[in-house]
């Protein structure tokens, strides 16, 4: 055998080693299990917070498989670069169009507003707002302290029930421990016309704002309370007084006898009258 020959078998067993090698290693590799059909997701880069614009660093983009794409996710970055978050989006979180604000709504607490609703602001101090437990994400109801009318009395009643607070001074989130945020203004959603009276109740007396459930929406007929009300044996309200009616009952009176039809003759001797008397042919007294 010459050593050509040699050399060419070398070769080849070197070359089939290497092609079984390789067999070898690609089989004995764990299988990934993904489907080949991929698609671009985008999560949060850094912690979103309420108010804030997404920017492009903001945004992260990975693969995973169609199949598990989470319902109207984007698929562009311009999709959301520029939307305001309008709820937290922790960092790896899918970005999702029901947590921003609408295209072209802005960043901030405009971005927070739905249509046809306002945002109004009361002044508060520590104990108007529930010592500063009323924070974003709440919902209070709101109470009014008067005299109307003029009145010397005054009374409280429920201007508003089941708002919901929006900012905490210039905080638009709460805490992640629920803390209280002590601040001097309480910024609430509300309708046109209830933002109405919640800035007239402003100017009308003393407002107080009331913590409640959020799982409590229940709208509640709340008489107004009256500072009379307040008091154990206070002094009632004088009672009113109507005049007594009382009946009078007359006694008829005997009818006056009536004297019997007739003639008077008076008859004159002298100084002496005398008077005599006939009876009517026409009344049959005899």
């Amino acid at each position: 055998m010459n050593r050509s020959r040699l050399l060419m078998i070398g070769v080849l067993a070197l070359v089939a080693g290497l092609l079984a090698a390789l067999y070898v290693y690609k089989n004995l590799q764990p299988r990934s299990g993904l489907p080949a059909d991929m698609a671009q997701v985008m999560v949060a880069a850094n912690d979103l917070q309420v108010g804030a614009r997404v920017e492009e660093h903001d945004i992260k983009v990975i693969q995973i498989p169609s199949g598990e794409m989470p319902p109207g996710a984007p698929r562009k970055k311009a999709d959301v670069v520029g939307r305001g978050v309008i709820l937290p989006i922790p960092k790896g979180a899918f970005i999702l169009p029901n947590n921003l604000a609408g295209e072209n709504a802005g960043a901030g607490l405009p971005a927070l507003i739905p249509p046809g609703m306002r945002a109004v602001s009361v002044r508060v101090n520590e104990v108007i707002s529930v010592a500063g437990f009323v924070t974003p994400g709440t919902r209070v109801d709101v109470l009014l302290t008067g005299s109307p009318g003029g009145s010397s009395e005054q009374q409280t009643t429920t201007v508003l029930q089941n708002v919901a607070v929006l900012a905490s001074g210039r905080t638009l989130e709460r805490t992640s421990t629920g803390e209280a945020q002590n601040t001097a203004v309480i910024t609430l959603l509300v309708t046109p016309d209830d933002a109405q009276r919640l800035t007239l109740a402003s100017s009308q007396g003393k407002i107080q704002l009331s913590l409640r459930n959020p799982l409590d929406t229940k709208q509640d007929d709340v008489p107004a309370s009256v500072s009379r009300g307040l008091f154990r044996g206070g002094a009632a309200p004088s009672p009113v007084v109507r005049p007594a009616v009382h009946r009078i009952e007359t006694t008829p009176k005997p009818p006056v006898p009536v004297a019997a039809p007739g003639v008077n003759v008076e008859v004159y001797q002298g100084d002496k009258k005398q008077e005599y008397k006939f009876p009517d042919e026409g009344s049959g007294t005899q």
